[in-house]
């Protein structure tokens, strides 16, 4: 048991996939040993709880007085467990530890993270009344973050003779194009660097690629770094249209009309604001841009590919990998 003041973190990006039930495969690698779920009760000022037991092996006697002790401690008057008014002033306090749960929810969440010696507590809460405010997944911390380190490398897109195509992140989604004209996107999960998720099926990336080819289907990505649309200045046809992810070419719009724009400068400048309003920065636009021209599967439509002054990184030469 770990002597250690109990103090929760801001959880990174990269953890909030792990404040959700995964697959069996992801939560035996991740070392998940289960998860609680608790709620503040009617008058905000209670506590009830249910445990979800996934490994029993991993719930020692240790695990127990950690868990036990985490949980008790923030429970105590003024922390973030004692009643929901704190759980509120902790979301309000921590905008940068915000996430959207999932479209069914219509929900907004914060995460924390709560180590110990030998484990880590990832935490998804929220101050709304009347739905459990707080899922607490419990994980072995060395399985865990070995895991989210190795998914930073991103899962792999090949062809069938192993040429990388592109790469996303784990947890971003994927559209997949049939011949007919209709897609489906689908969320892909890193399992190692040779084997991935697409939504609930497990596949080695070669076989993956076989059946994308054997099918006649085609695979982008939609990275979730890129907004769902933005604006965008046509020099050449005086147009500002909207571009949308996932999608080639662009809308045109009235906007240069409507708004009496008629230099180069202020449509530039009048498209840099309309982006600015939707949380847009330059580098996505120019993401965008260049997925909407090029395609989508391009290191140019990928915003990771371009410094903070917007210019492209050059890839560095890799050695084939098997």
């Amino acid at each position: 048991m770990s002597e250690k003041a109990i103090t929760p973190t801001v959880m990174k990006q990269e953890e909030v996939l792990y404040t959700y039930s995964n697959s069996h495969q992801i939560s035996m690698q991740t070392g998940l040993i289960g998860y609680l779920r608790g709620d503040m009760g009617s008058s905000g000022n209670e506590f009830w709880s249910t445990w979800n037991e996934f490994r029993s092996d991993y719930n020692t006697p240790i695990f127990k007085e950690d868990l036990d002790n985490v949980i008790n401690t923030l429970r105590e008057k003024g922390n973030l467990l004692s009643n929901l008014l704190e759980i509120f002033k902790a979301y309000h306090d921590m905008p940068e530890s915000h996430f959207k749960g999932s479209a069914a929810e219509a929900m907004q969440y914060f995460g924390v993270r709560v180590n110990t010696e030998d484990y880590a507590f990832l935490m998804r809460l929220t101050p709304m009344r009347g739905e459990y405010n707080l899922y607490c997944h419990c994980y072995r911390k060395d399985f865990l973050d070995s895991h989210i380190e190795k998914a930073k490398r991103g899962i792999r897109f090949i062809n069938s003779h192993y040429k990388e195509k592109f790469r996303i992140s784990d947890g971003d989604r994927i559209r997949i194009e049939f011949p007919d004209g209709s897609h489906r996107d689908c969320t892909c999960r890193y399992i190692d660097d040779y084997h991935l998720e697409v939504d609930d099926n497990l596949y080695h990336i070669c076989e993956y690629a076989e059946r994308i080819e054997e099918s006649g289907n085609k695979v982008i990505p939609l990275h979730s770094s890129l907004p769902d649309q933005c604006y965008i200045y046509a020099e050449t046809e005086n147009k500002i249209g909207i571009v949308k992810k996932g999608e080639s070419g662009y809308y045109k719009t009235d906007v240069l009309e409507s708004n009496n724009i008629n230099s180069h400068d202020e449509a530039k400048a009048f498209v840099a604001e309309l982006n600015e309003k939707l949380g847009v920065t330059p580098i996505q636009r120019r993401a965008m841009m260049a997925g909407s021209m090029f395609g989508w599967h391009t290191p140019a439509a990928d915003p990771k590919n371009y410094d903070e002054n917007g210019q492209a990184i050059k890839p560095k030469h890799k050695d084939r990998e098997r």
